[in-house]
């Protein structure tokens, strides 16, 4: 069977960094047997600018025939002042809903070449190995009444809502679960419960779904608490499940201990494990088409592709292999540079590592 992977390379850097991790694609089929093929549309700004809608119906259709979306990034200050519901990021969200990508996966690893990246002591992040569990289609994104009126006071109110329900934190609770099941067996549910009745709800669905997971131990932790403890101990935590604000925060927060937020890849799943792939960060317009954008969180998101929605896991670790095995040899992109390494731009970093898949 040949995969269908719909490239939505976006804006900003997007098109360079999707552009990098599809020849690591090529390579695989050309030098290794891959059953694969490609096609690219347009998202986000690159959407606008092709028919006015960051998610144009073309587009749509071709994500939810296709197996798998390789996602660059949306966004910049070209659209910012368009309306709101017209924006780039409008349309990532309206994509995530569309096929149901309620389960984000954001792994924290930290290199042992990149232990001096980091911003925290190596004795503090080495060995790091943290999986976030971040609910997508629910939460304050999502949540109506929102919007910007004008009150009775003739003022501006700005006005989102946080909602869940119960059927939403439980299926993202047994997706994390089933997670800690192949890693420490270790969950940590982190929440708001104390102020938040959402959030309330949340860790009580949590606790219920656990008695179903007896062989994973479970604990709760407060989000200000959790960022605190990511910070001081990071290596405590195994898999944590959390919302879908708390887990846009808390990633990129765990972006820093491994170094830089370019090497944060993410995956985001529907029950059918149909999923889109994408680096954590944003579109960086200030370096686009400067070739010094970091393409490993991309590439890395190309191996968790392979592993969760192509079940390709021996193409997963070859491509994981080659990123260590090029960062062992001292190749860095500037964002991850350190004294008595080798500086090179991101097409020369995605050349490194496809020449480092044998």
């Amino acid at each position: 069977m040949t995969h269908k992977v719909a490239l939505l390379a976006g804006d900003g850097i997007g098109p360079e960094i999707v552009g990098v991790a599809t020849t690591v694609l090529m390579a695989l089929r050309d030098r290794f047997g891959l059953a694969i093929e490609t096609e690219a549309a347009p998202m986000g700004g690159a959407g606008i600018d092709a028919s006015g809608d960051p998610l144009p119906a073309a587009t749509l259709a071709l994500a939810e025939r296709s197996d798998a979306i390789l996602l660059g990034a949306v966004g910049g200050p070209k659209w910012d002042k368009i309306e709101r519901a017209r924006r780039p990021e409008r349309g990532l969200l309206r994509l995530r809903a569309s096929l149901d990508l309620f389960c984000n996966l954001r792994p924290a690893i930290l290199y042992p070449a990149l232990r001096e990246a980091s911003t925290l002591k190596p004795e503090v992040v080495s060995g790091l190995d943290l999986m976030i569990v971040r609910e997508l289609t629910g939460d304050i994104y999502f949540g109506q009444p929102r919007g910007i009126e004008i009150n009775a006071n003739q003022e501006r109110e700005g006005r989102n809502t946080l909602v869940y329900t119960e059927s939403e934190i439980r299926r993202i609770a047994h997706a994390a679960f089933k997670l800690a099941r192949q890693r420490q067996r270790k969950l940590c549910s982190v929440d708001k419960a104390n102020v938040l009745e959402a959030t309330e709800l949340w860790r009580d669905v949590v606790t219920e779904v656990s008695r179903e997971y007896a062989d994973v131990a479970l604990s709760h932790m407060y989000v200000d608490n959790a960022a605190m403890q990511l910070v001081r101990a990071p290596k405590q935590f195994d898999v944590m499940v959390t919302t879908n604000m708390f887990g846009d925060i808390l990633s990129d927060l765990a972006s820093m201990l491994t170094g830089s937020i370019g090497m944060l890849p993410s995956a985001s799943l529907n029950a059918k494990n149909q999923g889109m792939y994408e680096p954590i960060h944003g579109s960086a317009p200030d370096i686009a088409g400067k070739d010094i954008a970091n393409p490993l969180a991309t590439i890395l998101s190309v191996a968790m592709m392979l592993r969760h929605s192509l079940n390709e896991e021996s193409h997963a670790v070859r491509v994981e292999a080659a990123v260590s095995s090029v960062l062992e040899a001292g190749y860095r992109t500037a964002d991850i540079q350190s004294l008595g390494t080798q500086l090179l731009g991101t097409r020369e970093m995605g050349r490194r590592v496809v020449e480092a898949l044998n």
